[in-house]
């Protein structure tokens, strides 16, 4: 096969040692594959780079008019108290029914949660897969892209071979803002309760933190969250254990940050006037916290629907679809800083 030649059936069943009709089961999420075989054709998938006739297989699918959206979490993840789950789920949906389309919401909280999502995608029995609250280096959007199925993401993969188009929002921006409102407001002691490292958003609103400090000649002082409200709790008291003198805190999310509240105020800490406290999101939480919070505002919801928009040009063919959008985010100031 010369490197022109687009890898076919045959050249998979050839690489796989089984038929050609066993490499079609597999290809189209057959359960009957026994698993060795299954993984064998897999591989022999990978090596050779074959995608998917898309308008072959057209003929026996069709377009189904449904579009996924997947989860890379749990369910009681999803259905906790995080509000970035029902205002990602919302401007997705949104979208998608002003388009006519279906949403169908999976989750892959588990190794066989991801097993049961790609071979549904590849299946054919949606036209279009997204991505939401990705954790590490997850391989699935890449090989669902390998497959030929349409594939974008909220939130930067960190890897992903071939490269999926991302919406994202302005993270280290945004949490630059807050920094430097903090030191000139003449907080000297900033803290952070970062986000997962698994995670872009994390990362990235990390970054923006350590990056503003060290313009600013300050030094970090960070604890580890998850953006629960459980974990901006533990953090906050360990933050408070390590400099009982720290003056302002940053936490990656509202939902940390409204624990850090709790925990300051446990501890005797007046906010602002001990301790000033930033979130991250603007959720309606931020807006009844006691006091009001001061957070960055991130567009979840419009990231939601520009993320639908983008889908659906990728499902018409449209070639110019952007490899990356950025959409701003926005410190909002309230009492708590």
């Amino acid at each position: 096969m010369t490197t022109r030649e687009r890898p076919t059936l045959e050249a998979v069943a050839q690489r796989a040692g089984v038929s050609r009709a066993t490499v079609s089961r597999v290809v189209n999420g057959s359960t009957t594959v026994a698993a060795t075989i299954r993984e064998a054709v897999n591989r022999a998938v990978e090596e050779l780079g074959y995608v998917p006739n898309q308008a072959a297989r057209s003929l026996v699918t069709r377009q189904t008019d449904s579009i996924a959206l997947i989860l890379p979490e749990t369910a009681n993840r999803v259905f906790s108290d995080d509000l970035f789950f029902p205002a990602i789920i919302r401007g997705v949906g949104s979208e998608l029914e002003a388009a006519d389309k279906q949403l169908v919401l999976m989750m892959a909280g588990s190794a066989a949660g991801y097993q049961r999502v790609e071979r549904y995608a590849v299946a054919g029995h949606v036209d279009g897969v997204m991505f939401a609250s990705i954790h590490g280096a997850d391989p699935l959007p890449g090989l669902l892209a390998r497959r030929g199925i349409p594939v974008i993401c909220s939130g930067r993969p960190m890897t992903a071979t071939p490269p999926v188009p991302y919406i994202d929002v302005d993270h280290a921006g945004g949490v630059a803002a807050a920094i430097q409102h903090l030191i000139e407001s003449g907080r000297s002691r900033i803290a952070t309760i970062a986000g997962p490292q698994d995670m872009v958003a994390g990362l990235a609103r990390l970054t923006g933190y350590t990056d503003t400090l060290r313009d600013a000649g300050l030094p970090p002082l960070v604890a580890a969250g998850d953006f629960t409200r459980d974990s901006g709790i533990t953090a906050m008291r360990a933050l408070l254990d390590r400099d009982p003198a720290l003056d302002a805190v940053f936490a990656a999310s509202d939902l940390m940050a409204h624990g850090a509240l709790q925990a300051l105020r446990a501890a005797g800490r007046s906010v602002p006037d001990d301790v000033a406290v930033i979130g991250f999101d603007d959720f309606d939480i931020s807006r009844y916290s006691d006091p009001p919070l001061t957070t960055v505002r991130q567009p979840i919801g419009e990231a939601g629907r520009t993320m639908a928009r983008q889908m659906l040009r990728l499902i018409a063919g449209d070639p110019d679809v952007e490899p990356a959008i950025i959409l701003p985010t926005e410190l909002i100031i309230r009492a708590s800083a």
